[in-house]
């Protein structure tokens, strides 16, 4: 009996060190939350070359949420949509997946102007650079090469 309570006891004491000493895996910056427009970079195909702030009136807000992402947009003029109607914003929904150094949204439905482009392109992909308060969707060429990005600020 002395032995089994021995053994209990010394197992007890090395479970309690090893959870102690052992190092944490890593935690990855998370994009769920509300995220707002900045500003845009241009590249030179790897580096930026320009930062352009949006125009004034113009807002575009992103919120990510278990696998969803749902986007809007609005300006102080009128735009016109696919059918000639002034509008003042845009929106978009869908789904949305990180991959290790990618993003990937699956836009399924929209305003008329959003439905009528996703005839031509429903999936975007980008190169993600993601911190704890800011992101970037990078749009890449044919050849992998960077053009341009959006880059957001977290608001919530």
């Amino acid at each position: 009996m002395k032995k089994l309570l021995g053994a209990v006891f010394m197992t007890v004491i090395f479970v309690t060190i090893v959870a102690f000493t052992s190092s944490k895996p890593d935690t990855y910056h998370s994009i769920e939350g509300t995220w707002e427009l900045e500003n845009f970079y241009n590249f030179d195909g790897e580096n930026i070359t320009d930062t352009l702030p949006t125009t004034e009136g113009y807002r575009q807000v992103k919120m990510y949420y278990n696998g969803k992402v749902m986007w809007s947009r609005t300006t102080q003029k009128f735009i016109k949509d696919a059918d000639g109607n002034d509008v003042k914003g845009r929106f978009g929904y869908g789904t949305y997946k990180i991959t290790m150094n990618g993003l990937e949204e699956n836009i399924e439905y929209g305003d008329i102007g959003m439905m009528t482009e996703l005839d031509t392109l429903r999936n975007f992909k980008f190169e993600l650079w993601l911190d704890d308060d800011r992101y970037s969707q990078i749009t890449l060429d044919e050849e992998g090469n960077r053009t341009f990005s959006e880059n957001y600020r977290r608001i919530d």
